[in-house]
Protein backbone atom coordinates (compact mmCIF):
# COMPACT_ATOMS: atom_id res chain seq x y z
CA UNK A 1 0.00 0.00 0.00
CA UNK A 2 1.32 3.42 -0.96
CA UNK A 3 1.16 6.29 1.53
CA UNK A 4 -1.69 8.78 1.24
CA UNK A 5 -0.66 12.35 2.02
CA UNK A 6 -2.90 15.38 2.59
CA UNK A 7 -1.83 18.75 1.18
CA UNK A 8 -3.21 22.20 0.46
CA UNK A 9 -2.56 24.74 -2.28
CA UNK A 10 -3.96 28.24 -2.71
CA UNK A 11 -5.44 28.73 -6.20
CA UNK A 12 -6.95 32.09 -7.17
CA UNK A 13 -6.93 33.06 -3.51
CA UNK A 14 -8.89 29.98 -2.37
CA UNK A 15 -7.37 27.14 -0.37
CA UNK A 16 -7.78 23.82 -2.18
CA UNK A 17 -7.24 20.67 -0.12
CA UNK A 18 -6.20 17.46 -1.83
CA UNK A 19 -4.81 14.02 -1.04
CA UNK A 20 -2.06 12.37 -3.03
CA UNK A 21 -0.57 8.92 -3.34
CA UNK A 22 2.10 7.30 -5.50
CA UNK A 23 3.94 10.51 -6.38
CA UNK A 24 7.14 8.46 -6.67
CA UNK A 25 5.53 5.54 -8.54
CA UNK A 26 6.55 6.84 -11.96
CA UNK A 27 3.10 5.91 -13.20
CA UNK A 28 0.50 7.98 -15.05
CA UNK A 29 -1.38 10.71 -13.19
CA UNK A 30 -4.90 9.63 -12.19
CA UNK A 31 -7.33 12.21 -10.76
CA UNK A 32 -10.24 11.06 -8.60
CA UNK A 33 -13.23 13.43 -8.40
CA UNK A 34 -15.78 12.96 -5.62
CA UNK A 35 -19.52 13.66 -5.70
CA UNK A 36 -21.80 16.28 -4.18
CA UNK A 37 -21.64 16.60 -0.40
CA UNK A 38 -18.61 14.31 -0.33
CA UNK A 39 -14.84 14.70 0.13
CA UNK A 40 -11.53 13.42 -1.16
CA UNK A 41 -11.04 11.26 1.93
CA UNK A 42 -13.64 8.88 0.49
CA UNK A 43 -11.00 7.67 -1.95
CA UNK A 44 -8.23 6.86 0.52
CA UNK A 45 -8.66 3.07 0.53
CA UNK A 46 -8.59 3.05 -3.27
CA UNK A 47 -5.65 5.47 -3.42
CA UNK A 48 -3.38 3.40 -1.22
CA UNK A 49 -3.64 0.49 -3.64
CA UNK A 50 -3.85 2.45 -6.90
CA UNK A 51 -0.88 4.54 -5.79
CA UNK A 52 1.38 1.51 -6.08
CA UNK A 53 1.37 1.91 -9.88
CA UNK A 54 -0.10 5.38 -10.48
CA UNK A 55 0.37 8.93 -9.23
CA UNK A 56 -3.08 9.57 -7.73
CA UNK A 57 -4.54 12.96 -6.83
CA UNK A 58 -7.96 13.53 -5.25
CA UNK A 59 -9.05 17.12 -4.55
CA UNK A 60 -11.75 18.39 -2.25
CA UNK A 61 -13.90 20.35 -4.66
CA UNK A 62 -14.49 23.97 -3.70
CA UNK A 63 -17.41 24.06 -1.29
CA UNK A 64 -16.57 20.58 -0.02
CA UNK A 65 -14.37 18.96 2.60
CA UNK A 66 -11.46 21.09 3.78
CA UNK A 67 -11.36 23.29 0.66
CA UNK A 68 -12.54 26.90 0.69
CA UNK A 69 -16.24 27.61 0.32
CA UNK A 70 -16.40 30.96 -1.45
CA UNK A 71 -19.52 32.70 -2.68
CA UNK A 72 -19.25 31.97 -6.39
CA UNK A 73 -19.89 29.64 -9.29
CA UNK A 74 -20.52 25.97 -8.48
CA UNK A 75 -21.48 24.78 -11.96
CA UNK A 76 -19.90 21.78 -13.68
CA UNK A 77 -17.84 24.10 -15.85
CA UNK A 78 -16.53 26.03 -12.86
CA UNK A 79 -15.55 22.83 -11.05
CA UNK A 80 -13.82 21.54 -14.20
CA UNK A 81 -11.86 24.79 -14.47
CA UNK A 82 -10.92 24.57 -10.79
CA UNK A 83 -9.51 21.08 -11.26
CA UNK A 84 -7.65 22.17 -14.40
CA UNK A 85 -6.07 25.07 -12.52
CA UNK A 86 -5.10 22.93 -9.51
CA UNK A 87 -3.45 20.35 -11.78
CA UNK A 88 -1.66 23.04 -13.77
CA UNK A 89 -0.36 24.59 -10.54
CA UNK A 90 0.90 21.14 -9.51
CA UNK A 91 2.64 20.74 -12.90
CA UNK A 92 0.35 18.16 -14.53
CA UNK A 93 -0.80 18.81 -18.09
CA UNK A 94 -2.32 15.42 -18.99
CA UNK A 95 -4.24 13.05 -16.72
CA UNK A 96 -6.63 10.14 -16.55
CA UNK A 97 -9.90 11.23 -14.94
CA UNK A 98 -12.10 9.14 -12.64
CA UNK A 99 -15.36 10.77 -11.52
CA UNK A 100 -17.97 9.52 -9.04
CA UNK A 101 -21.60 10.73 -9.14
CA UNK A 102 -21.47 14.53 -9.59
CA UNK A 103 -17.73 14.01 -10.08
CA UNK A 104 -18.56 11.93 -13.14
CA UNK A 105 -20.42 14.88 -14.61
CA UNK A 106 -17.47 17.13 -13.79
CA UNK A 107 -15.06 14.64 -15.40
CA UNK A 108 -17.14 14.59 -18.59
CA UNK A 109 -17.30 18.38 -18.57
CA UNK A 110 -13.51 18.53 -18.11
CA UNK A 111 -13.03 16.21 -21.09
CA UNK A 112 -15.39 18.41 -23.14
CA UNK A 113 -13.69 21.70 -22.19
CA UNK A 114 -10.08 20.49 -22.12
CA UNK A 115 -9.88 17.41 -24.39
CA UNK A 116 -6.15 17.91 -24.95
CA UNK A 117 -5.54 17.29 -21.22
CA UNK A 118 -7.38 13.94 -20.91
CA UNK A 119 -5.76 10.56 -21.58
CA UNK A 120 -8.53 8.28 -20.29
CA UNK A 121 -11.98 8.73 -18.70
CA UNK A 122 -13.64 6.54 -16.06
CA UNK A 123 -17.14 7.11 -14.67
CA UNK A 124 -18.39 5.59 -11.41
CA UNK A 125 -22.16 5.78 -10.78
CA UNK A 126 -21.97 9.03 -12.71
CA UNK A 127 -24.45 11.85 -13.01
CA UNK A 128 -25.27 13.52 -16.31
CA UNK A 129 -26.45 10.42 -18.16
CA UNK A 130 -30.21 10.54 -17.66
CA UNK A 131 -32.94 12.28 -15.70
CA UNK A 132 -33.49 9.78 -12.87
CA UNK A 133 -31.92 10.61 -9.50
CA UNK A 134 -32.87 10.14 -5.84
CA UNK A 135 -35.68 12.20 -4.34
CA UNK A 136 -33.37 13.59 -1.63
CA UNK A 137 -31.16 15.34 -4.17
CA UNK A 138 -34.19 16.61 -6.09
CA UNK A 139 -35.65 17.98 -2.86
CA UNK A 140 -32.50 20.03 -2.29
CA UNK A 141 -33.45 22.16 -5.31
CA UNK A 142 -36.92 23.09 -4.04
CA UNK A 143 -37.62 26.67 -2.97
CA UNK A 144 -36.83 27.05 0.71
CA UNK A 145 -34.53 24.02 0.85
CA UNK A 146 -31.71 26.26 2.02
CA UNK A 147 -33.90 27.30 4.96
CA UNK A 148 -34.95 23.76 5.88
CA UNK A 149 -31.52 22.13 5.72
CA UNK A 150 -30.19 23.98 8.79
CA UNK A 151 -33.01 22.43 10.83
CA UNK A 152 -32.49 18.93 9.41
CA UNK A 153 -28.71 19.09 9.86
CA UNK A 154 -28.78 21.04 13.11
CA UNK A 155 -26.62 20.20 16.09
CA UNK A 156 -29.49 18.50 17.94
CA UNK A 157 -30.03 16.15 14.98
CA UNK A 158 -26.31 15.39 14.81
CA UNK A 159 -26.20 14.69 18.56
CA UNK A 160 -29.16 12.36 18.19
CA UNK A 161 -27.47 10.62 15.29
CA UNK A 162 -24.31 10.22 17.33
CA UNK A 163 -26.31 8.60 20.15
CA UNK A 164 -27.95 6.21 17.68
CA UNK A 165 -24.52 5.45 16.24
CA UNK A 166 -23.23 4.73 19.73
CA UNK A 167 -26.10 2.34 20.41
CA UNK A 168 -25.50 0.54 17.12
CA UNK A 169 -21.81 0.26 17.94
CA UNK A 170 -22.65 -1.10 21.40
CA UNK A 171 -24.95 -3.64 19.75
CA UNK A 172 -22.15 -4.49 17.32
CA UNK A 173 -24.20 -3.38 14.34
CA UNK A 174 -22.04 -1.90 11.58
CA UNK A 175 -23.48 0.70 9.23
CA UNK A 176 -22.82 0.11 5.52
CA UNK A 177 -19.87 2.25 4.41
CA UNK A 178 -21.95 4.16 1.87
CA UNK A 179 -24.66 5.01 4.40
CA UNK A 180 -22.08 6.08 6.96
CA UNK A 181 -20.47 8.44 4.41
CA UNK A 182 -23.89 9.86 3.49
CA UNK A 183 -24.47 10.65 7.17
CA UNK A 184 -21.07 12.37 7.39
CA UNK A 185 -21.93 14.47 4.34
CA UNK A 186 -25.37 15.28 5.71
CA UNK A 187 -23.89 16.32 9.03
CA UNK A 188 -21.53 18.72 7.27
CA UNK A 189 -24.56 20.72 6.08
CA UNK A 190 -24.86 22.16 9.56
CA UNK A 191 -22.08 24.54 8.48
CA UNK A 192 -23.59 27.55 6.66
CA UNK A 193 -20.92 27.90 3.95
CA UNK A 194 -20.94 24.17 3.22
CA UNK A 195 -24.73 24.17 3.05
CA UNK A 196 -24.83 27.12 0.65
CA UNK A 197 -22.25 25.48 -1.61
CA UNK A 198 -24.25 22.23 -1.55
CA UNK A 199 -27.49 23.95 -2.57
CA UNK A 200 -25.81 26.01 -5.31
CA UNK A 201 -24.10 22.89 -6.66
CA UNK A 202 -27.32 20.85 -6.60
CA UNK A 203 -29.32 23.57 -8.35
CA UNK A 204 -26.71 23.85 -11.10
CA UNK A 205 -27.41 20.29 -12.27
CA UNK A 206 -30.80 19.31 -10.82
CA UNK A 207 -34.37 20.51 -10.48
CA UNK A 208 -37.39 18.90 -8.78
CA UNK A 209 -37.97 16.74 -11.87
CA UNK A 210 -34.47 15.24 -11.78
CA UNK A 211 -31.15 15.79 -13.54
CA UNK A 212 -31.28 18.62 -16.05
CA UNK A 213 -27.70 18.41 -17.37
CA UNK A 214 -27.10 15.63 -19.89
CA UNK A 215 -23.71 14.86 -21.43
CA UNK A 216 -24.93 12.25 -23.87
CA UNK A 217 -25.54 14.68 -26.74
CA UNK A 218 -21.83 15.49 -27.07
CA UNK A 219 -20.10 12.25 -26.15
CA UNK A 220 -19.55 11.65 -29.87
CA UNK A 221 -16.77 14.24 -29.66
CA UNK A 222 -14.86 11.85 -27.39
CA UNK A 223 -15.25 8.81 -29.61
CA UNK A 224 -11.51 8.05 -29.40
CA UNK A 225 -11.23 8.58 -25.63
CA UNK A 226 -10.97 5.32 -23.65
CA UNK A 227 -14.14 5.11 -21.53
CA UNK A 228 -14.51 2.85 -18.48
CA UNK A 229 -17.84 2.69 -16.62
CA UNK A 230 -18.29 1.22 -13.13
CA UNK A 231 -21.66 0.97 -11.40
CA UNK A 232 -23.13 -0.62 -8.29
CA UNK A 233 -26.04 -2.90 -9.11
CA UNK A 234 -27.81 -1.75 -5.90
CA UNK A 235 -27.37 1.97 -6.56
CA UNK A 236 -30.41 3.78 -5.12
CA UNK A 237 -29.15 7.27 -6.05
CA UNK A 238 -28.60 6.93 -9.81
CA UNK A 239 -29.85 3.72 -11.47
CA UNK A 240 -27.43 1.24 -13.00
CA UNK A 241 -29.50 1.44 -16.18
CA UNK A 242 -27.75 4.73 -16.95
CA UNK A 243 -24.38 2.99 -17.07
CA UNK A 244 -25.71 0.06 -19.07
CA UNK A 245 -27.30 2.38 -21.62
CA UNK A 246 -24.08 4.38 -21.96
CA UNK A 247 -22.01 1.25 -22.55
CA UNK A 248 -24.49 0.07 -25.18
CA UNK A 249 -24.47 3.40 -27.02
CA UNK A 250 -20.76 4.29 -27.02
CA UNK A 251 -18.61 1.80 -28.96
CA UNK A 252 -15.54 0.54 -27.14
CA UNK A 253 -16.84 1.34 -23.65
CA UNK A 254 -15.87 -1.10 -20.90
CA UNK A 255 -18.60 -1.69 -18.28
CA UNK A 256 -17.98 -3.27 -14.89
CA UNK A 257 -20.99 -3.82 -12.60
CA UNK A 258 -20.34 -4.43 -8.90
CA UNK A 259 -23.24 -6.68 -7.95
CA UNK A 260 -22.86 -6.18 -4.19
CA UNK A 261 -22.37 -2.40 -4.21
CA UNK A 262 -24.71 0.56 -4.19
CA UNK A 263 -23.78 4.15 -5.01
CA UNK A 264 -20.34 4.00 -3.35
CA UNK A 265 -18.26 1.13 -4.82
CA UNK A 266 -15.08 2.92 -3.70
CA UNK A 267 -16.24 2.49 -0.09
CA UNK A 268 -17.89 -0.92 -0.22
CA UNK A 269 -15.37 -2.66 -2.53
CA UNK A 270 -12.25 -0.44 -2.56
CA UNK A 271 -9.76 -3.23 -3.25
CA UNK A 272 -11.69 -4.45 -6.27
CA UNK A 273 -12.18 -0.92 -7.61
CA UNK A 274 -8.47 -0.14 -7.23
CA UNK A 275 -7.63 -3.37 -9.02
CA UNK A 276 -9.91 -2.76 -12.02
CA UNK A 277 -8.80 0.87 -12.32
CA UNK A 278 -5.12 -0.06 -12.16
CA UNK A 279 -5.61 -2.76 -14.80
CA UNK A 280 -7.59 -0.38 -17.02
CA UNK A 281 -4.89 2.30 -16.85
CA UNK A 282 -2.14 -0.25 -17.44
CA UNK A 283 -3.81 -1.95 -20.41
CA UNK A 284 -5.33 1.12 -22.08
CA UNK A 285 -2.98 3.33 -24.13
CA UNK A 286 -3.22 7.06 -23.39
CA UNK A 287 -4.99 9.03 -26.10
CA UNK A 288 -3.81 12.27 -27.64
CA UNK A 289 -6.81 14.18 -28.97
CA UNK A 290 -6.52 15.62 -32.48
CA UNK A 291 -8.12 19.12 -32.52
CA UNK A 292 -8.72 18.84 -36.26
CA UNK A 293 -10.75 15.67 -35.71
CA UNK A 294 -12.89 17.42 -33.07
CA UNK A 295 -13.57 20.22 -35.53
CA UNK A 296 -14.51 17.74 -38.24
CA UNK A 297 -16.94 15.94 -35.93
CA UNK A 298 -18.61 19.19 -34.89
CA UNK A 299 -19.03 20.29 -38.50
CA UNK A 300 -20.38 16.89 -39.53
CA UNK A 301 -22.91 16.69 -36.68
CA UNK A 302 -26.60 17.07 -37.64
CA UNK A 303 -27.92 20.59 -37.12
CA UNK A 304 -31.08 19.35 -35.42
Amino acid sequence: MADVVSSELVVHGNAVSYVESGADSGGPVVVLVHGIGSRAAQWEQVMGRLGETCHVIAPDLLGHGASAKPRGDYSLGAHACGIRDLLAALGHDRVSLVGHSLGGGIAMQFAYQFPERVERLALICAGGLGREVSIFLRAATLPGADLLLPLLAGSWVRRGGARVGGLLSWARVTLPAGLEECLVGFGSLGDRETREAFVHTARSVLDPAGQRVDARDRLYLSADLPLFVVWGRKDAIIPVAHGEALAASVPGTTLEVFEQSGHFPHLTEPARLAEVLARWVRDTPAVVVDPAELTARLRAAPSS
